[in-house]
């Protein structure tokens, strides 16, 4: 089975890969794991945000792009090592809150209140997504994969293709800009990063149903929290964009 989701995508190959014997993946475990990894995310973000509440933007810069770094290798690494989910997940997911708090603090002391209305809008659409697949039970065809892998594909790209630029000081105005194109452009990815949580939560609900070994637990709820992440980003900058509109 495969997902539109870059961390799911790969063929698993697993549906020999364990015994009778072995407890097998389910939902609620997966979704135990996903509430552990939030929680260690969170952590991470609230003791970046205490450090910002302080005044040490120096402290915080510092250790902001060395964890962004460490974080997209360990990410890439379980991506393509699914066995080391359980090991690497919860280090991901402390990185990760490091760069989530820094950016969040950045909107925050541009916009007062963004973070909360982000968080809201994000824990929603979660809610809301989970519901459509394991209450609604929808069946996914492999072209609503394709179509939105090819997408989230086009997205990654985009945003690899302006980090670089950006890296040699060359300017790239979708990310500083209000206009219409731009919040127009949010929104599609914001979208995408939503349909995304279709394809994630049905994966997961494949996973229980086919007996994946429990390691998948960790697996699957490290793909999950990828997408989370970057959809609240989304938002957030999506909001700022129309704050700043707003205000002109």
């Amino acid at each position: 089975m495969r997902s539109s989701n870059p961390i799911f995508s790969k063929d698993l190959n697993i549906s020999n890969s364990y015994t009778l014997s072995e407890r097998t993946m389910s939902i609620s475990g997966t979704m135990g794991k996903l509430v552990l990894l939030s929680t260690i995310m969170l952590i991470a973000a609230a003791a970046v945000f205490y450090q910002f509440s302080l005044g040490r933007l120096d402290l915080v810069n510092i250790i902001t792009i060395p964890s962004a770094i460490i974080g997209l290798i360990l990410g890439l690494i379980i991506s393509f090592k699914p066995k080391t989910a359980p090991y690497l997940s919860p280090i991901y997911a402390f990185l990760e809150g490091i760069v989530l708090s820094s950016a969040s603090c950045f909107f925050e002391a541009q916009y007062r209140g963004i973070v909360s209305q982000a968080a809201t809008i994000t824990i929603l659409t979660v809610f809301v997504m989970a519901a459509v697949v394991f209450i609604g039970k929808i069946n996914l065809s492999s072209k609503f994969y394709s179509i939105l892998f090819i997408a989230g594909l086009s997205v990654t790209v985009f945003y690899s293709i302006s980090l670089i630029l950006m890296l040699f000081h060359i300017p790239v105005s979708y990310f500083s800009s209000n206009s219409t194109l731009a919040i127009v452009i949010n929104v599609v990815i914001a979208l995408i990063a939503a349909l995304y949580l279709i394809g994630d939560f049905n994966s997961i609900r494949v996973g229980s149903e086919n007996n994946y070994p429990a390691i998948y637990e960790w697996y699957y709820s490290f793909g999950l929290l990828v997408t989370i992440v970057w959809l609240y980003l989304e938002i957030l900058r999506l909001l700022a964009r129309l704050m700043s509109r707003n205000s002109d």
